[in-house]
């Protein structure tokens, strides 16, 4: 038996679209959001905000694109030894995601290329990089004690699977 989800015009939408309406409210309040963003950003310079937003498409798709598969291929053939190695893939990429995230999200601060946030928020700017490398090696830390907490974990259960003779 298959539960269908939605009525004939969902299934309309989906063939037209490609997912659901939710996915496309989703991606359209997305793009108001950064388009917001960026208008606040560059303060009303409409060319500016339509160079700026071309200009990180085209340097993501030309640039960084390609440096994630070629890390990728590296970290998978890295990893290929061993048991698991999807898990062991992802132990590292998700630490070297979010910490990739957050060196994007506070570049100018992490590299002290902001000269107005110490007279604009009275709080000291060269304490950025510090933090972002504790926060990446505590995100790393914590990958590493999640894979050896499932190995743990994993030798325990095999043991109690085994017959009680071979104890």
């Amino acid at each position: 038996m298959t539960v269908r989800r939605g009525g004939a015009m969902s299934d309309r939408f989906r063939r037209w679209y490609g997912e659901g309406p939710l996915q496309l409210v989703v991606l359209l309040g997305s793009f108001a959001v950064a388009g917001y963003a960026g208008v606040r950003l560059l303060d009303g310079d409409r060319l500016l905000v339509a160079l700026w937003f071309a200009g990180a498409a085209l340097v993501h798709d030309v640039l960084f694109v390609p440096l994630y598969a070629v890390a990728d291929g590296v970290l998978r053939a890295a990893v290929r030894r061993g048991g698991r190695p999807r898990e062991r893939v992802a132990l590292i990429r998700v630490p070297a995601f979010l910490s990739g995230l957050l060196l994007v999200v506070w570049f100018p601060l992490i590299a002290g290329r902001v000269g107005r946030y110490e007279s604009t928020t009275g709080l000291p700017a060269g304490v950025f990089l510090t933090r972002w490398l504790l926060i990446t090696a505590a995100l790393f830390a914590a990958a590493a004690s999640w894979r050896a907490l499932c190995a743990v974990g994993g030798r325990r259960s095999a043991r109690k699977r085994r017959p009680p003779e071979v104890h």
